[in-house]
């Protein structure tokens, strides 16, 4: 379909046309500016990297430096068709209120995530006994942004457990698709669709 990360054509795929969309932690804003581009989105990002944000406003995109951890209380509730948190949320501090505030802002989030119990990464712990580094997860421990580490069992834990509702699930090994039989096991990223 797109030369889009394997989790981000998924979200691009399921994106309605015209929709108003936040990617939260847009990175770039290579998602973004495919969104605008091919599914004719009203696009906004929020990006904590300088680097990244300069590079989303030379693509011509809406996006602001910010922190998900903090400045997401400051968008107005129902202000978004869609929030969007691709590989960002392990890297909040707060993970469980970022997640409050994606589903207060949006009425839908696509939200997707390195599982932390694929078996590359179990495999790696039990026999090496060390931090793995692998594709999904390309550092060593010391230089990683991850500070939340979960698995795709956690995240539905989570959203049980707070009355959120799973409208979707993909689950993936590299650019594959991998079925949710086993998914925390076999899949090396998921991507969820939620509402309130």
């Amino acid at each position: 379909m797109t030369t889009l990360r394997p989790d981000l054509a998924i979200i691009a795929e399921h994106v309605t046309p015209a929709a108003r969309i936040l990617d939260v932690g847009c990175g770039d804003g290579e998602l973004m500016a495919w969104l605008r581009d091919t599914r004719h989105v009203d696009a906004r990002g929020i990006e904590l990297d300088g680097t990244n944000v300069s590079a989303a406003v030379a693509r011509g995109l809406s996006v602001v430096q910010g922190d998900a951890d903090t400045d997401l209380a400051n968008y107005p509730t129902d202000a978004f068709d869609y929030a969007i948190l691709s590989q960002t949320l392990q890297t909040t501090r707060a993970p469980d209120k970022v997640l409050g505030e994606l589903l207060r802002i949006g009425r839908r989030a696509f939200v997707s995530f390195p599982n932390f119990a694929y078996w590359r990464v179990r495999w790696s712990l039990a026999w090496g006994g060390r931090m793995p580094v692998t594709p999904a997860l390309p550092v060593s421990w010391y230089a990683t942004e991850n500070i939340h580490q979960l698995t795709i069992d956690d995240f539905r834990a989570f959203v049980a457990e707070r009355g959120i509702t799973v409208e979707n699930a993909w689950f993936l090994t590299g650019n594959r698709r991998t079925s949710a039989a086993g998914a925390n096991l076999r899949a090396e990223h998921a991507v969820f669709l939620i509402r309130r």
